[in-house]
């Protein structure tokens, strides 16, 4: 998986493409929103429409991301979901706990 980040609009944007598996990708990307937290950001897009694939650890890492973003007054949104990713997020009823969009312009 590859991903990348940036401010934007008083928010982290980052983009992941690839294969969330939390064990591997996800240090980096804890470290970018730690960062960005410690920036007083309180709003993280991540944007997942070119994700293929996210595993159980994966979407730990996104849980992960929301509670630090939460608990500091924050709010976390996925941006454009894949289908594949859509019908997951909705088995494990994610898409009840995250804000799901189509557009940056949306969440902003």
């Amino acid at each position: 998986m590859t991903f990348l980040s940036e401010h934007k609009n008083g928010s982290l944007v980052l983009r992941l493409s690839g294969d969330l598996i939390g064990e591997h990708d996800g240090a980096g990307i804890i470290g970018v929103v730690t960062d960005a937290l410690n920036s007083q950001v309180s709003k993280c897009i991540i944007d997942i429409s070119n994700l293929r694939y996210i595993n159980s650890s994966g979407i730990g890492v996104l849980i992960t991301i929301l509670t630090k973003f939460r608990n500091k007054g924050g709010e976390v949104f996925l941006l454009k979901p894949s289908e594949s990713v859509k019908k997951l997020l909705v088995i494990t009823k994610l898409n009840s706990i995250f804000q799901v969009v189509q557009s940056e312009t949306e969440a902003v």
